[in-house]
């Protein structure tokens, strides 16, 4: 039976949820805080952690970092608000294996829970990368298995002119861009079209790593080396031996691991940590980072000699929101992998959801896209996907980082003047919350249930809206 922690500083929603997993085969735990939370997780071994972005005492990424520092491969899902998007793309960044958006549907919970687990077991078992799964792509932009899709703007056909360039050969590629874009894809894409294709494919996250498992996870380990150690584990240099090994936010990594890593790409050889005996490797290294490495280094966060190593080809990738005639084919595409997925017939979009999709600016690029569209997709029992099942965020336009400009209060009986656009849509949200209270004589937990929301997130929202009228 798979263990879950739950981290939420509201009671009501820990036990709700806990006991929704408990029905579904679940064996659960929960803490209201940050430190409890870690607490309990260093007592038992847990296969999953669900955590609440915004805790009474730390913020989430606070909580996945110190879970990750103690047990690196246990998946951590956030739980956000619409209005925390761009935080939670930023938590995916170090480490957390999704995030899950406010209200939360009991089945998009579920859903999202099982995928996790089915793909922490499934790296718990690495696989060699193969012609079947890294095929060359088909005219239309897909592969052979539909794992991915090209796009056919001019910036992404530059890309794949670049890949078609680079592959054949043995030299070292960073590719830029920004979360979600598609960097691991490209440089499967990079080994399927190289000699190497039939040798490994290894992919390894720098983001979340803490100096020992930085070290333990590229060179290996032998027993006893340090606490934890309890068996030799092979690195992934040795597991990608002949083949292509993905690094993935490298500039993450420690400046020591930096130096052990320099030696094995001058020399080809290294040990394991704690051991005295040299092994070889041939590997070829893909790295990827959203920031730019030059810049890094110049900071002095990464030694500018291993940037000079990796950087001798780089492919920059463009953020979704600069390809914007590959928005339909995305959505088209999500849409059919959702409905094999869901087992349901689901015909494509109405016009005003899709003209939505065109005026967003997705800051979470692709993984975010996807996202939304297996959301709505859960949401629609058949047919066409409305505006009806899309995000708030995604119906009212893109929310400011900053506090949004004040609602300007005319004569009695008018109608409020508001500055801007995205105003005018939070004065509505604010005034159907006002009406439905109103109905239910100011009991917010029978509001927050007819709007379909939590409770805290009302709260959140009345608060949010009295101190933007206060500014």
């Amino acid at each position: 039976m798979k263990k879950i922690l739950i981290i939420d500083d509201d009671i009501d929603m820990c036990q709700l949820l806990s006991r929704f997993l408990q029905r579904k085969g679940f064996e659960t735990d929960f803490a209201t805080n940050g430190n409890k939370g870690i607490a309990a997780f260093k007592e038992k071994h847990f296969d999953l952690v669900l955590c609440d972005f915004r805790l009474g005492d730390k913020e989430g990424a606070e909580v996945l970092k110190e879970i990750k520092q103690i047990n690196h491969d246990t998946a951590v899902i956030i739980i956000t608000g619409y209005s925390d998007i761009k935080v939670a793309v930023e938590v995916i960044k170090q480490g957390a294996y999704d995030y899950i958006t406010k209200p939360l549907i009991p089945d998009e919970v579920l859903n999202l829970i099982n995928r996790a687990l089915d793909t922490n077991t499934a790296q718990n078992n690495i696989s060699v990368a193969s012609n079947k799964n890294t095929t060359k792509n088909t005219a239309d932009g897909k592969d052979n298995n539909a794992q991915f899709l090209v796009g056919k703007s001019k910036a992404i056909e530059e890309v794949y002119e670049q890949i078609k360039t680079i592959a054949p050969t043995n030299y070292s590629v960073i590719i830029y861009g920004e979360s979600g874009t598609g960097k691991e894809v490209v440089a499967k894409e990079i080994h399927a079209s190289s000699d190497r294709k039939n040798k490994p494919f290894i992919a390894l996250d720098c983001g979340t790593l803490s100096k020992e498992l930085a070290a333990s996870e590229l060179f290996g380990h032998v027993k006893g080396s340090f606490t934890g150690a309890l068996n030799d584990k092979d690195g992934m240099f040795e597991t990608a031996n002949g083949g292509t090994l993905f690094l993935d936010e490298v500039a993450n990594l420690p400046l020591d691991v930096q130096v052990a890593l320099l030696r094995v790409i001058q020399e080809r050889k290294f040990k394991r940590v704690g051991g005295t005996k040299e092994s070889t490797t041939d590997v070829r290294l893909i790295v990827a980072s959203n920031e730019n490495l030059k810049d890094a280094y110049c900071n002095g966060r990464f030694r500018e000699d291993l940037y000079h190593r990796f950087n001798e080809f780089s492919i920059h990738l463009p953020p979704l929101r600069s390809r914007t005639e590959d928005i339909p084919l995305f959505a088209k595409f999500f849409l059919e992998q959702t409905a094999a997925e869901l087992n349901k017939k689901l015909d494509g979009f109405e016009e005003e959801a899709m003209q939505l999709f065109m005026e967003y600016n997705w800051p979470g690029n692709l993984r975010e896209f996807r996202n939304v569209i297996r959301r709505a997709g859960l949401l629609t029992a058949a047919g066409l996907i409305s505006k009806n099942v899309l995000p708030w965020e995604i119906v009212s336009g893109p929310i400011a980082p900053t506090v949004p400009t004040a609602i300007i209060n005319t004569e009695k009986n008018t109608p409020p003047v508001v500055a801007a656009l995205k105003d005018a849509a939070a004065f509505a949200e604010y005034e159907t919350i006002m009406t439905v209270l109103k109905q239910v004589k100011f009991n917010k937990t029978k509001a927050a249930d007819i709007l379909q929301i939590d409770r805290k997130t009302l709260y959140n929202k009345i608060k949010n809206f009295e101190e933007m009228n206060h500014q």
